[in-house]
């Protein structure tokens, strides 16, 4: 049986992916215009950047590489959220799609956030 805190570990990983997949079938669907190609293109780099750098932070060589990867997941979380609200506000998109997706992130967001403070032990 898992401890707490690989079960936890465990299910934000398959959290982040299932985010991501809902992302790819959300940036499938965007209308085919050249405003939304551009975005799309970048929401879907930046979305998927997020589950790379999570996965890439648990082969990680040291403390540092890993606060490393963990960095760069949030930074591109940030970055999701500026292209989903764009998206939002220009009125391209499912509404409702939008705001799943970005209060998903927002929580996907915090919980990396945290993680960054604890692993620097500045809490």
């Amino acid at each position: 049986m898992e401890n707490d805190k690989a079960k936890f570990k465990n299910d934000f990983k398959k959290r982040i992916y299932a985010w991501v997949l809902r992302l790819i079938r959300f940036t499938d669907k965007l209308p085919k215009d050249s405003v939304c190609q551009v975005m799309g293109k970048q929401l879907l780099r930046s979305g998927t950047s997020i589950l790379a750098n999570y996965i890439e932070a648990n082969s990680a060589s040291s403390k540092k590489d890993f606060i490393n990867f963990f960095t760069h997941s949030l930074k591109s979380a940030n970055e999701s959220k500026v292209w989903l609200c764009l998206l939002r506000d220009t009125d391209k998109g499912d509404k409702k799609e939008i705001g799943w997706l970005l209060d998903e992130l927002v929580e996907i967001a915090n919980i990396i956030a945290s993680s960054i403070i604890t692993l620097k032990g500045k809490r």
